[in-house]
């Protein structure tokens, strides 16, 4: 790892051992630490750039020119940025933190490129898999030759008396042998709301989607809970190494809330965690009558919803069948009833309601239900989280309403090889368009759905503002009317992210009085070749002025 010296060329080693002989003798700021010689990007309303930072009791209480700063403190460490960039922490404002680290002691299948290399991976896994259960995530069917979903003859014949789930890359399809259905008591006679037993001449598939697949997975045991800490530890620091120092974990169990709490009491776990409740009867009251959990990294502040399901497994409740499936549009997960029944809840509780909407119908059912409870203009930031596929004539809801539209950038350009099949040509031009839902508002949150995408910030900076893949395609960029600026990226991923979860006077900017959540880069995102985006390295992570990286 790089180690910064204390004294380097910027203004000569023989002023700056001046002006810091000259700071201990005539003033009595202390801070803890002081950072200077840097380029730091404050993210102020200005978006101004500053040299240095000092920095006491984990936040921030000076920031200027080098030779101000070391005029003005003296401190305990010192870090001599060698004129490199600092950004704020970056913010990832829709993710599963705790879902990915628990999925540590899974049969990882993303990037398998056929069902044989899905099946070699279970075979494989399932010598050394830590229980009965043999429990896979991650393929992706649009990502193979024959793009087909699979069924479940060969995983039949090979765990004849073991249950196997494998779960599609967006959690909202999974495949299961016939030993896990019997497991689960599924037959060609069962049927559930909001999800679908795929079938084949009346026969078990063994594809399930969305609610179906709770049958199933619900059978699943449990890891202990002291396993589940390890893996959120061990998660952290592949956060830490790409620059984040926040989450918002969407839709966690209480218990999850718990054992979160009690690592990050334990000094052991240091990342921020904005949490979003799961959609459970049995918490609504519970929460509603007390306000949001609040400590210094952990911020229970609302409730994820799931509208509908998502567009790469036909789930997505779309206005118009889709143009690869005659005769189907999708669906939603709950009845309306019941997504009106939670925003007349929530619209006086001090907790945020956050819902999934992906396909346009899907969308248009929850801003309209949205809008009925909050009637025009208020500060609630309720979210959509993906807003994928809006119709043009919905996008007065946001802007009516303040709804905020919840994006990840890299679902674009995930999406770009297959998307236009599902929806045709008419509305893929207006699918994922991100500078259009940002100027409803003025603000966006960006987010990268982690494990669903790639855990990387800088691939969200780099779909957002070039709308093409880690390979460069396609070489004009996918709908680059779309695109945001660098700024506008930036932003979405400190400031405004952080605005998201009410958290805009803590953190996600750089100032005075704010958290000194800070990452100090080898380029500088604002200027850098585009080329050189998905090269940046993180050289140090800071929480509260803390190093972690």
């Amino acid at each position: 790892m790089l180690m910064f010296k204390v004294y380097r060329y910027k203004l000569g080693t023989l002023s700056i051992v001046f002006l810091m002989l000259l700071s201990s003798c005539l003033n009595t700021n202390k801070a803890s630490l002081i950072v200077y010689n840097a380029k730091i990007y404050t993210i102020d309303s200005s978006f101004n750039q500053v040299e240095a930072m000092a920095i006491k009791d984990g936040k921030i209480v000076a920031t200027g020119t080098t030779e101000s700063i070391l005029k003005q403190f003296e401190a305990d460490s010192m870090i001599d940025a060698m004129s490199n960039t600092i950004f704020p922490g970056f913010i990832d404002a829709h993710c599963h933190f705790t879902g990915f680290a628990n999925d540590s002691w899974k049969c990882n299948l993303v990037g398998t490129t056929s069902f044989k290399e899905v099946i070699d991976s279970v075979l494989s896994y399932s010598k050394s898999a830590p229980m009965l259960w043999i429990y896979g995530r991650g393929w992706d069917q649009n990502d193979w030759e024959e793009k087909s979903f699979p069924d479940k003859k060969i995983l039949d014949s090979l765990f004849p008396d073991r249950p196997v789930f494998l779960k599609r890359i967006d959690s909202h399809a999974a495949l299961a042998n016939q030993k896990a259905l019997d497991m689960a008591g599924v037959n060609e006679t069962s049927v559930i709301t909001g999800g679908s037993f795929e079938k084949n001449q009346g026969k078990l598939t063994g594809l399930l989607l969305d609610n179906a697949m709770s049958l199933v997975e619900n059978k699943i045991p449990n890891i202990p809970d002291s396993l589940s800490k390890k893996y959120f530890c061990q998660l952290q620091h592949l956060c830490f190494a790409a620059g984040l120092t926040s989450v918002h974990d969407c839709g966690i169990s209480e218990h999850t809330i718990d054992l979160i709490d009690e690592e990050q009491q334990s000094g052991l776990l240091k990342m921020k965690i904005f949490a979003l409740l799961s959609d459970s009867a049995q918490y609504y009251d519970k929460w509603i009558k007390k306000a949001p959990y609040i400590t210094d990294r952990l911020h229970v502040g609302g409730f994820k919803l799931y509208a509908d399901g998502a567009l790469g497994s036909r789930g997505a409740c779309l206005l118009d069948n889709y143009t690869d499936k005659p005769k189907w549009k999708g669906f939603l997960l709950s009845d309306k009833k019941h997504f009106q029944e939670i925003a007349n809840k929530l619209i006086h509780a001090e907790f945020q309601l956050c819902t999934h909407a992906i396909g346009d119908s899907g969308n248009r059912e929850v801003l309209s239900i949205y809008a009925a409870v909050l009637k025009g203009k208020n500060d609630k930031r309720w979210r959509i989280e993906h807003a994928q596929v809006v119709d043009g004539n919905d996008l007065k809801f946001f802007r009516d309403n303040n709804i905020i539209p919840s994006v990840q950038p890299t679902h674009a350009t995930s999406d770009m090889y297959w998307a236009e099949a599902r929806l045709g040509p008419n509305r893929i031009s207006s699918a994922y368009a991100y500078q259009t839902l940002l100027k409803q508002n003025g603000w966006m949150p960006l987010g990268t759905d982690f494990p669903v995408e790639d855990i990387s910030p800088f691939k969200t900076f780099y779909a957002a503002v070039f709308r093409r893949d880690g390979k460069g395609f396609p070489a004009n960029g996918f709908q680059k009317e779309h695109a945001l600026s660098r700024e506008q990226a930036i932003r979405g991923m400190t400031i405004w992210a952080a605005k998201a979860a009410f958290e805009e006077k803590e953190k996600g900017s750089l100032e005075v009085g704010k958290a000194a959540d800070f990452i100090l880069l080898d380029k500088d995102l604002m200027k850098c070749k585009e080329e050189n985006v998905l090269n940046t390295k993180v050289l140090s992570t800071y929480i509260n002025g803390e190093r972690v990286y």
